[in-house]
This record gives C-alpha cells, structure tokens and sequence, in this order.
C-alpha cells in the first residue's frame, strides 16, 4: 500500500510543470506525512527538487547553460495569494524594468500588501513589503502598480524623476476611461504628494474633471518636490510642484 502511495506522489510530481512552486497540500494526501516529507528531501538531495522554502519545493528547469530559477511570481506566490484569493502584487523594484522605467532588474522583490511583514530571504532574492491601504483585487492591480511607480517615482535606479514622468505620461494613454477614474479613486489613499503630481499628469493629458477632483484635496499652502518636472508639465506652479 505504501508502495502505491509513493508511486502516486511521484505520478502527482511528474504531472507538475517545471518552475512551478508546490507544497504538500498539492500532492495527494498520504498516510504517512513523514515518508512524503523523506521523499521530497531525498529528490532536493539528487538535485531532482529545489527547496524554496520551508515545505514549498520546485523541479528546475535544466539548460545547457545551466538550472534556471523558478518564476518570481512563483518565488513569492504564497504572498500573493490566499486560497484562491488575491492578497498581494509585485510592486517597485520588481517592475521598474517591465513599466520600461529602469534598465535594471532587481535582486530585491517588493510585494505591495495590506498587511506588512518583516522582510525575509528567498533564493538569492531579498524580499520586502511595501504597505498598500486600498483593497487588492485582480482587476486593479495594474492601476496600484501605476501609481506605486508615482509614489515612488525617486527612486526609481538608473533613471530621473523627469524620465520617469515623461514615461508614465506615455503609459497613461493606455488606460481606459473607466481605469483613470478607478485610479483617482485609488490614489486618495496615498500621500498627497502622488496626489498632485497625478493630478498634474492628469490635467496634462486633458483630463480636466479628474484632475480638479484631485486638486480639491490637497492643501493650497503645501509644496511638492519633483526636480526638473518642470520640463515636461507646464502646469506644475498650478499644483506647487517645485
């Protein structure tokens, strides 16, 4: 009967893609934990699994120039998703290169969440949490990821803030109507500082409405800093971006 079992288990790995990350939970139920639990260690030794962490494995995938890494997505899916529900998105330094904001890809992964943790190691990845106060859905991650890249648009490698701006000014014609009205909806839950330089985008790309809905919130007397902004907005006096 153990017999079956284990050549169940291995049926169940083989049917698994490569890079794809998996815990015990996606392997058929055993009677015996501690022998599935042998078995698994027995397959990262002969180097047939990489343990990712603890009780979360993955088979890699072998070129002829060497072991690929699994998928980011795959790293740090148990910090993006809850049964079946989305509670975090790859944020800041994880997607700077794919905005086509930085030429550089990043060793450390930030996970945009509700709730923070303490950052923590994975492979040769440095993880850390980045604060997200609105709800996390599937549908506007994209939008949170945009404006995240505002919020932090200083620091943002191997570019500057008028780059980034003249890049996101580009981005923004890609969203729908309805998605720039979802983001100023969004975006009252962050510092006011991403307030009005996407309110100033906003008026700049003739989306008066939106950007006066977002000029009401701030404060008249305080001054926002974005050096060289001035080249590419012609509005910034009007949203005290100095």
């Amino acid at each position: 009967m153990l017999r079956n079992n284990t050549d169940s288990k291995n049926q169940v790995l083989q049917d698994i893609p490569r890079g794809i990350v998996f815990g015990f939970n996606e392997l058929e139920k055993s009677s015996s934990t501690q022998a599935m639990i042998k078995m698994l260690n027995r397959k990262v030794v002969k180097g047939e699994l990489v343990k990712l962490s603890k009780g979360r494995f993955y088979k890699p995938e072998k070129t002829i120039f060497g072991q690929l890494q699994a998928p980011i997505n795959e790293v740090v899916k148990d910090f993006l998703y809850k049964n079946g529900s989305c509670i975090g998105y790859l944020t800041g330094l994880s997607i700077y290169n794919q905005f086509g904001l930085s030429s550089q890809v990043s060793s450390v992964i930030q996970i945009g969440r509700n709730s923070l943790r303490p950052a923590l190691q994975r492979l040769q990845y440095k993880i850390h949490f980045v604060q997200q106060k609105n709800i996390i859905t599937q549908q506007n991650i994209p939008l949170l990821q945009y404006l995240d890249c505002i919020r932090f648009i200083k620091k943002i490698p191997d570019s500057t803030v008028s780059k980034a701006v003249s890049r996101l000014l580009s981005l923004l014609d890609d969203f729908s109507d309805e998605q720039k009205e979802a983001m100023v909806s969004l975006v009252l839950q962050y510092p006011p500082s991403t307030r009005a330089l996407f309110g100033a985008m906003l008026e700049y790309c003739q989306q008066y409405s939106l950007a006066d809905s977002l000029f009401d919130t701030l404060n008249p007397i305080t001054t926002y800093q974005f050096i060289d902004v001035d080249k590419i907005l012609p509005n910034t006096n009007k949203w005290n971006i100095v």
